[in-house]
């Protein structure tokens, strides 16, 4: 067995000084869309996050997510795992190390699903903890630790932060330049004077995440924090070529991507359809019906047709000379070329990035107010739209949405017509316990037992009848000349 290769090394050897780098993202980093930015620059992938305690349980998850996209073209590869115990975490690196080249602990989702979970950047402020994940990790595994952060607001703790995790055994660290509140309406723009302080203060290599749209961006990041790499994610998603500095048209990556999907099956398809969404996203902005019908269709051979319909509209505009003024406006390139999608910036950013975060937070939760008080679809969200479309008597307005009964025990709301006045999950642990029937919530584990026991019941009569029949048969007498062979044959003897 090879020793384990560290820091620098690991980084040269392994990663063959990997410089332009995809990120992990959710449901959005599968093996085709690897192998598709491989084609086009990148050298280094990530798995998207595995959540740590069902890839120790599951074996389809295992299979599905990792051991069923082994391909020699997708190497070097990192699989990044969530997860927040120490002992999980090292059962699920156990199980992935043969398949990858890294095992990095996810300490950057900011999302909410991450919040309930106790995972990603929400685990940012227990030191102790993460101490005791990585440094298990890096005994115990055949392949490097690495790390995935965001920064806190101070550089100075971010630099202690980074430094902890070095001391832990982490052996390569990737900083994304936002901090745990910038995302959604408040993203801004990611801090590099962040990166560079942590790239001077550790002795591991650093990759930056954040401000990453063409690849003149990584030129410059790379000279001004210093680091050994640039990640993606969003860049690479709009623009797979990123890396070789191109803006192809996006029909171009769209049937290239589609033909990877069916060369390496099985790909799902909420992932072709959400790539398809990210690449035609400037178009679908003009080509709505096909955006419409984009998200309809229920097979790839109707998602790729979708995608040739939007290819023969824009080269029909491109052979009119049609100038179309997209509705989001001012794109520096033709709509049907793949460029980044610039957020809006929040309002009131400071130099380094950060948000003032009470003057936005509020802005951003009066606007949400508002979308609550009015159910007119000019002033809701897309995502409440999207609702809208499917149920258009779908009501938003918290004011007139029926009041629900709550459990008496957890406080969900409870079944309407629930014998115990309980929700689901508490009346099923009631009607278990007390071998008792709840039509409602469908819960028959009385009926159940009653037939159980009907069943026993009957298979004990069946054997009563069977020994009585056998007791009748022992007493009744045998015919003399039976009697009389029996007996000849017991006395004759053994050949």
């Amino acid at each position: 067995m090879m020793p384990k290769l560290q820091a620098f090394e690991f980084w040269r050897k392994t990663l063959n000084e990997a410089r332009y780098v995809v990120a992990p993202m959710v449901d959005q980093s599968e093996l085709a869309w690897r192998l598709l930015s491989r084609r086009h620059g990148a050298q280094l992938c990530y798995t998207p996050m595995l959540h740590a305690q069902v890839f120790v349980r599951d074996a389809n998850y295992r299979r599905e997510n990792l051991y069923s996209e082994v391909c020699e073209e997708d190497r070097p590869l990192i699989a990044q795992f969530c997860a927040n115990d120490p002992e999980v975490f090292l059962q699920a690196a156990l199980l992935a190390q043969d398949y990858c080249d890294a095992i990095d602990l996810n300490l950057g989702c900011p999302q909410m699903i991450a919040k309930r979970g106790h995972y990603g950047v929400f685990l940012q402020d227990e030191w102790e903890l993460l101490e005791k994940i990585v440094s298990l990790a890096h005994q115990k595994l055949s392949v490097p630790i690495t790390c995935k952060i965001r920064v806190f607001e101070e550089i100075e703790k971010t630099v202690g932060y980074a430094q902890m995790l070095e001391k832990a055994g982490c052996q390569l660290l990737t900083v994304h330049g936002r901090t745990k509140d910038q995302k959604g309406a408040m993203t801004g723009i990611a801090s590099w004077e962040h990166i560079k302080a942590v790239r001077k203060a550790v002795n591991i290599p650093v990759f930056a995440n954040g401000n990453i749209h063409h690849l003149s961006d990584v030129e410059r990041c790379i000279q001004e924090t210093g680091v050994q790499g640039v990640m993606s994610a969003e860049g690479n998603l709009h623009n797979p070529a990123l890396f070789e500095g191109r803006s192809p048209p996006v029909w171009e990556m769209a049937e290239e991507y589609l033909e990877v999907v069916k060369q390496y099956p099985p790909c799902s398809l909420s992932y072709v359809r959400a790539h398809l969404f990210k690449l035609w996203h400037h178009t679908l902005q003009i080509h709505q019906d096909l955006r419409e019908e984009l998200a309809k269709v229920k097979t790839l051979q109707a998602l790729a047709d979708v995608s040739k319909q939007l290819e023969l509209r824009c080269q029909e505009e491109m052979a009119n000379r049609k100038d179309v003024e997209d509705k989001e406006g001012n794109l520096p390139l033709p709509h049907w070329i793949c460029q980044p999608y610039i957020r809006p910036a929040p309002k009131q950013l400071t130099t380094n990035g950060s948000a003032q975060g009470s003057e936005l937070r509020k802005m951003v939760c009066q606007k949400r107010s508002l979308e609550d008080l009015d159910g007119a679809a000019e002033v809701l969200s897309k995502n409440k739209q999207k609702k809208k479309s499917r149920n258009p008597h779908k009501n938003f307005c918290t004011q007139q949405k029926p009041k629900y009964l709550k459990c008496e025990q957890c406080g969900n709301p409870k079944g309407n017509k629930c014998v115990f006045n309980l929700c689901r999950g508490c009346c099923k642990k009631k009607a278990f316990k007390e071998v008792a029937d709840c039509p409602s919530h469908g819960l028959r584990f009385k009926t159940k037992a009653e037939k159980r026991k009907a069943e026993e019941d009957e298979q004990k009569d069946v054997k009563r009848s069977e020994g009585s029949v056998m007791e009748r048969i022992r007493e009744t007498p045998l015919p003399p000349e039976t009697s009389t062979e029996l007996q000849e044959q017991s006395a004759a003897p053994l050949l």
